[in-house]
């Protein structure tokens, strides 16, 4: 190893340093120590950008579309609302959350499922008054831990079982190896069988999901937005309708999730005339009840997407632009607004303004009037539906102080969610079947999205999480640093020659090495590098390869203290908002555990002599 080597590892070093001890963002830490190796002329620029155009990469980018166009219709509430249910408190939530996400990931790629469940976790932690950083991290280590249950669970166990066929074709192993002691399967000839590795990935699961029930309740950061929800001043009084074909209809109250609401509470319901104040949580639900909310803009808009409900006015269903092109606009009335002192029905506001008020807020009073009855005054603050050039249009106008457009605001497209959810699941079952890699897969699906118009392309764009993508090409650069410079085989060379002729020893040093290169670099470049060192371990030590394989699948797949260890785990450093030592706080002792279950059972189900 020469000083290339030296320098690519004191880069990693400071770049996993500045993420631990200051806040700079992952991407930014990762593409700074690239940089340097870039100008060093350690790497060559086709090696540093590289990484963009890794078939895993892009995988990830095109599921973002697949995922947006899950939540744009709401299929994502589906998901939530079926899988995970309504739990009383973090643990619940989390005991909820891990054991379905670990059986689903066991014949799901873990990637995938993580980039759909996000949204959906995200929502429902919003839901159930759970702060997402309770839950983020779990939901990637579950997935992680079902995908070492199955050859098919996660990219790494694929390409290990592509190495191991490789190997037996050149006759560096015997074809048609035993999968137990003295018991040999035609369907083993080449390669592993489907659920060979289940044997040591199932009891591994199975404790890894009982230390993350246990700890993440007090080890994750409970990490909400510095100014809660309860602070904004601005409480608006909105109505909404129920459709007579909504699935609300016959439901309670509390079944149908309207009570205890984060930043919103239901204020009464108008029901054919009759007004229910204070309405009970065991109240029901009927065809066109008027439900009057009260509660903060993020809230509010939060019921639009509810599916069944729709806002009281029709007139949403008369302006000119389709509903799924509008958006939620905020706008402050000026003393100068014509409209001022009439109501927003006499003063044909949606003629006027081509915009429809589905909310208004006043001083923080609730206002006891249908919306159409609302009086304009100076200050009221509206929330309107509208096409996004209104904002454009009324920026300077004298009408109104304030114009903002809300965020990720667009009306849901409802009719829509079964054809989003059957073409996720179809993306799925042709990559799971083997017809279509996962990124060919993720690419038909994306662009079946936007066909079917589940997803526009401006939305496609905008949900693309550039910081996530940014980090995970650097990490593939710096492995391909760490390999070129040969300063990732002189570690694990160096560390593994300490055992000696202990096939135990070897064994467990094996795995560590493994595992500490999945955290500095990636998990399939890991595997990559270690299996030819798995060959010729096992050879000096004229003991089965076998255990070594298995360290190999489970080591580069149980990347938990770093998040860049797993692609799932960064993923979820946003979302999540998280920092660097949370990954490392909670990570590290499960590394720890899932490393002595395999090492401490693979040589009794693979024996050494085998």
């Amino acid at each position: 190893m020469g000083w290339e080597g030296v320098l690519t590892l004191l880069m990693l070093g400071m770049a996993l340093a500045a993420m631990v001890f200051t806040n700079i963002a992952p991407d930014l830490a990762m593409l700074g120590g690239v940089v340097v190796l870039l100008l060093t002329g350690v790497l060559e620029p086709s090696e540093a950008l590289r990484g963009l155009s890794n078939e895993g990469l892009v995988t990830v980018a095109v599921l973002f579309v697949v995922s947006a166009g899950m939540r744009e219709t709401g299929a994502i509430d589906l998901v939530a609302q079926r899988l995970f249910g309504r739990p009383k408190s973090a643990p619940a939530a989390i005991a909820r959350l891990i054991f379905p996400v670990t059986a689903i990931s066991a014949f799901v790629n873990n990637t995938p499922l993580v980039a759909m469940l996000i949204p959906a976790v995200a929502d429902w932690a919003k839901r159930q008054r759970i702060a997402a950083s309770k839950l983020m991290i779990p939901l990637s280590y579950a997935a992680i831990l079902g995908g070492t249950c199955s050859l098919i669970g996660t990219s790494t166990n694929i390409v290990v079982d592509g190495l191991f066929i490789k190997a037996q074709k050149e006759g560096a192993i015997a074809a048609n190896m035993p999968g137990e002691a003295g018991e040999v399967t035609e369907s083993q000839k080449y390669g592993l069988a489907m659920f060979e590795i289940t044997k040591i990935g199932v009891p591994a699961a199975i404790v890894g999901c009982a230390y993350i029930l246990l700890t993440s309740p007090w080890l994750l950061p409970d990490r909400r937005p510095a100014i809660s929800q309860q602070d904004d001043p601005r409480s608006y009084t909105a109505e909404m309708l129920v459709e007579p074909d909504s699935p609300l209809v016959g439901r309670s109250i509390e079944e149908a999730g309207l009570r205890h609401l984060p930043g919103v509470y239901l204020a009464e319901i108008d029901r054919d005339g009759l007004v229910l104040p204070a309405v009970a949580p065991q109240e029901r639900l009927r065809a066109n009840d008027r439900l009057v909310f009260v509660g903060i803009v993020e809230s509010v808009v939060d019921l639009q997407k509810m599916r069944g409900l729709i806002p009281a006015t029709d007139q949403v269903f008369k302006l000119e632009s389709p509903r799924n092109v509008r958006c939620m606009i905020e706008a402050v009335v000026s003393n100068t607004c014509p409209l001022v002192g009439k109501t927003i029905r006499d003063g044909n506001f949606r003629t006027v303004y081509n915009a429809v008020v589905v909310a208004v807020a006043r001083n923080g009073e609730r206002i006891n009037k249908k919306i159409g009855d609302v009086a304009l005054w100076p200050g009221d603050t509206l929330l309107l539906e509208a096409h996004p050039s209104f904002v454009d249009q009324q920026r300077n106008s004298r009408d109104f102080f304030l114009v903002g457009r809300l965020e990720n605001s667009n009306p849901p497209r409802h009719e829509r969610a079964f054809v989003a959810l059957a073409i996720l699941i179809g993306m799925v079952t042709v990559a799971t079947l083997g017809w279509l890699s996962m990124l060919q897969a993720a690419f038909l699906a994306a662009a079946l999205m936007m066909l079917t118009r589940c997803c526009s392309a401006a939305v496609a764009r905008r949900t693309i999480d550039w910081q996530v993508l940014l980090a995970i090409a650097a990490s593939f650069a710096f492995g391909d640093a760490l390999v070129k410079t040969g300063a990732a085989r002189a570690v694990a060379e160096g560390l593994i020659g300490a055992a000696q002729q202990n096939p135990w020893a070897a064994l467990g040093l094996f795995y560590a090495v493994t595992l500490l290169l999945t955290e500095l670099i990636t998990n399939n470049a890991a595997a990559a590098l270690m299996f030819p060192l798995a060959l010729a371990t096992a050879k000096d030590l004229d003991v089965s390869v076998m255990p070594f394989v298995i360290a190999v699948m489970m080591a580069a797949s149980a990347g938990f203290a770093t998040p860049i260890g797993y692609q799932t785990n960064l993923m979820v450093y946003g979302p999540g908002g998280y920092r660097f030592n949370d990954y490392v706080k909670i990570g590290v002792p499960l590394d720890i555990l899932i490393g002595v279950v395999t090492v401490g059972l693979s040589p009794f189900i693979w024996p050494f002599a085998g």
